[in-house]
This record gives C-alpha cells, structure tokens and sequence, in this order.
C-alpha cells in the first residue's frame, strides 16, 4: 500500500521514540477491514495526517469544532468524499483521507483503567479513527455495532484483544 503518514508527536508522546510504524499498522488494519480494501492494493498514493498532542490542544479543537469543551480520546476530521474512495477514482491522483488527532492524557488514563498499554490503546484509537475517516460512524445503533465489529476485526489482525468485551 502506498500509505503516506505525515506524523507529528510532542514531547509528552515520548518524541524520541518513532511512533510511524504503530501507525502505518493501525491505519493499514483499518483500510483492510473497511468497505474501501482496495485503497490498500491500488497503487494510488493515500495520506493520513496524525497528530499526537496534549489534552489541552485536544479540547481546544473538540470546543472549535464540535462545540465540546473538553478533551476527548480522538479527534478525526474527513477530508475524502465518499466518491474519492470507490470504483474508478482510486487509481487517480493522490488521496488525502485526513486528519486524526490523540490526546497523550486522555489516551494514557483510558489505558491504565483499561489495563492496557499504550501503545494497544493508541492503535485502537487510530484504527477508530481512521475508520471515521472512512465514512463510518457510530451515532446511530446500527453503524455503532458494524464500527466496532470493523474495529475487533483490524485490532486482532494487529494481535490487540476486543476492547469492547466485557470481561467478568
């Protein structure tokens, strides 16, 4: 696939670290599992933006642009039509799918309380939000439950447990 990731981590996101490769593989997981595979096998460039941030950068964009006050796990912000994505458009062009935004806190204390690293938490969170990007959603029941069936599907390919088992 050819999957551009144009990343960029502040410090809290330990910057020394390369964190490309988890989201190539998130990313890549969430592709395979969409309605839109084919985006993976044509040779049509794809770009995703990540960014890994603060909290604070994070509410900021969710009050801008969701007029939501706080911080939240994930931002996603489509830049594809729907169209971009299907038949005969993937083989023209370059396709800026968008961007996906974590925020270090919010990802670091779901974790803890989740019993997971980090590291499974961010991919299930690029995995979600890439997905978004995709056209999926999860306001309604029904496209709630075929997300998050999309969602185990790419997280066990990556050898990441269903987060949304509920363990006695």
């Amino acid at each position: 696939m050819m999957l551009e990731i144009a990343l960029e981590a502040d410090e809290e996101w330990d910057s020394s670290r390369s964190w490309e490769p988890l989201v190539r593989r998130a990313a890549q997981a969430a592709i395979a599992q969409s309605a839109y595979p084919d985006l993976g096998r044509s040779g049509r460039p794809v770009e995703i933006s990540v960014r890994l941030t603060s909290d604070e950068q994070v509410r900021t964009l969710n009050a801008e642009w969701r007029g939501k006050d706080n911080p939240t796990n994930v931002l996603s912000f489509p830049m594809a039509e729907p169209y971009e994505l299907q038949g005969e458009s993937i083989v023209f062009g370059e396709l800026l799918l968008g961007d996906i935004i974590l925020a270090y806190g919010v990802c670091q204390a779901e974790a803890a309380e989740k019993g997971i690293t980090v590291d499974d938490h961010a991919s299930h969170l690029i995995v979600h939000g890439t997905l978004h990007l995709l056209g999926y959603d999860h306001q309604h029941e029904g496209d709630a439950s075929d997300m998050e069936a999309r969602e185990t599907r790419a997280l066990a390919e990556l050898g990441i447990a269903n987060p949304y088992e509920v363990t006695a």
